[in-house]
């Protein structure tokens, strides 16, 4: 087991905490990316639909003959090569959802939490508290950390309707549940921020 300090919210020292072997795991890139690409794809709402020369109004008689005209030849004012013609290969609704399997999840999770305490760059703080929503509040502790300008996720157990509200005019600052938490979260911000909480529910879900 690895011993790590815990901190407050002055980035004080208050006593140690030892972390399971899931903070232990070999980083695994192509696993990581699998995630994050199936997570941003999950995402997408698939809702873009263009007409075809099929589906445009318009008639689809011969504009002019064939020959004689010194005009190019033309079928149908419906073609792509016309304004308000039909689009090629158009795009229409699909499902770009991906499955992953929870293992591979899993994996990915505990790889990106792995490495990120490797790089130094993953706190456990004994707890998160704001008695009002106040941005200053949580302005200042990200100072105390040195993390002012920097992407940060901060991982609870559990929604705090005040932390939330403190939390959303800051820039970079994404506040996460931990029973939310995937590699995606990790990976796409410099620094994780664990509750005392939230990691031991991290530790008993694996």
């Amino acid at each position: 087991m690895t011993k790590v300090n815990l901190y407050n919210m002055k980035k004080e020292v208050v006593g140690d905490v030892e972390l399971s072997d899931i903070f232990n795991v070999e980083y695994n890139e192509p696993v990581i990316h699998q995630v994050v690409v199936a997570v941003h794809n999950n995402q997408r709402q698939g809702t873009m639909a263009n007409l075809t020369r099929s589906e445009v109004r318009g008639k689809a008689a011969k504009p002019w003959r064939q020959k004689g005209t010194g005009s190019a030849r033309q079928g149908s004012r419906k073609g792509p090569q016309w304004t308000g013609g039909g689009i090629v290969f158009a795009k229409k609704p699909r499902d770009f959802s991906q499955k992953v399997n929870k293992k591979v999840k899993d994996l990915a999770l505990c790889s990106a939490l792995s490495q990120k305490l490797r790089q130094d760059e993953l706190f456990i703080v004994d707890s998160i508290k704001v008695d009002a929503p106040k941005t200053k509040v949580m302005a200042d502790m990200l100072d105390k950390f040195g993390f002012t300008g920097k992407s940060v996720a901060i991982v609870t157990d559990g929604v705090d309707a005040n932390v939330l509200r403190s939390s959303n005019n800051i820039q970079k600052l994404n506040v996460n549940e931990v029973r939310l938490l995937n590699a995606c979260d990790i990976v796409e911000n410099k620094f994780v921020v664990l509750t005392l909480d939230a990691l031991k529910k991290l530790e008993e879900a694996f």
